[in-house]
């Protein structure tokens, strides 16, 4: 655990720059999970209200030893809440049964709605009242961060957004560093798409560093600066994908990796994204044990 990165976010806090995503796990699923996680190392757990799992999150954080303060805890609002964060926040916390959370997301800007400003602005307040600790976003787009800046002059330390070897957004990678703002990626190795595992580079990185294919491209993520929170329920894997801090990927073998970029989105648009019913076939193609 010792050699695991920590990234230091703008506000000063710190985050450990690999965690346990738990999408798609339910209550069950997520607290064997979370005490394999812990266990192995791990001390970073993402959740959220829409994944319907933050009180098995919850239940398996009071089952732990672990000082609370030595996990860092994220969850999101979810949009049909933009209007009313503090309540949205309240249930949360309460199903996680904790005092606040470490950084607390907004999971999309929901453009189609107009009111993503107003939450941001409400999760300014929650943060000065100690609910939460780092506030950020999922998903955005330039011109919804900068949107949030200008009215609110308050910056978000971390953009979630969808990034995997095939779909790099080196551009919104680029941008949120200038603004001094974290890129943390979901979906990291292009779950419910083709099957990066299988691509020919990729296969001879595992066998030059004697690396697993999904090992190869979390440390991708890691050595590019992304924070990353691979998700599964399966011990051998939850094991395998913290297994990666003994080594790093070579320089060229990182610009190698560009060549990999389809540009094509598994998930949906944060430009017109509202709700789940347009993309229910990343739903079904989701494996909860992966």
């Amino acid at each position: 655990m010792d050699n695991q990165p920590i990234i230091k976010l703008a506000d000063g806090n710190h985050m450990p720059q690999l965690g346990l995503g738990s999408w798609a796990a339910n209550n069950q699923q997520i607290v064997t999970a979370i005490h394999a996680a812990l266990d192995v190392g791990y001390r970073a757990i993402d959740t959220a209200a829409i994944y319907n799992n933050e009180k098995g999150v919850g239940k398996a954080l009071q089952e732990t030893d672990i000082p609370r303060e030595d996990i860092f805890v994220t969850t999101k609002l979810w949009n049909n809440r933009h209007n009313d964060v503090r309540t949205a926040l309240a249930e949360s916390l309460e199903k996680l049964q904790l005092d606040y959370v470490d950084l607390y997301l907004m999971h999309w800007p929901a453009p189609p709605q107009d009111q993503y400003v107003g939450a941001w602005q409400q999760m300014i307040e929650l943060q000065k009242e100690g609910l939460i600790r780092s506030i950020g976003v999922s998903n955005f787009q330039p011109e919804h961060i900068q949107r949030l800046i200008n009215e609110t002059g308050v910056h978000p330390v971390i953009n979630q957004i969808e990034l995997h070897p095939l779909f790099q957004q080196r551009q919104l990678h680029a941008w949120n560093a200038t603004h001094h703002i974290v890129t943390e990626s979901w979906s990291p190795l292009a779950q419910g798409g083709e099957n990066v595992f299988d691509n020919q580079l990729v296969q001879h990185l595992a066998q030059k560093y004697g690396k697993t294919p999904a090992q190869i491209v979390l440390r991708w993520h890691i050595d590019n600066g992304m924070i990353v929170i691979p998700k599964s329920a399966t011990l051998s894997r939850i094991k395998e994908n913290f297994d990666i801090f003994n080594f790093k990927l070579e320089k060229e073998d990182l610009t190698a990796m560009t060549t990999l970029d389809t540009d094509k989105r598994l998930g949906p648009s944060p430009e017109t994204f509202v709700d789940f019913s347009e993309f229910s076939h990343l739903l079904d193609s989701i494996d909860p044990n992966g």
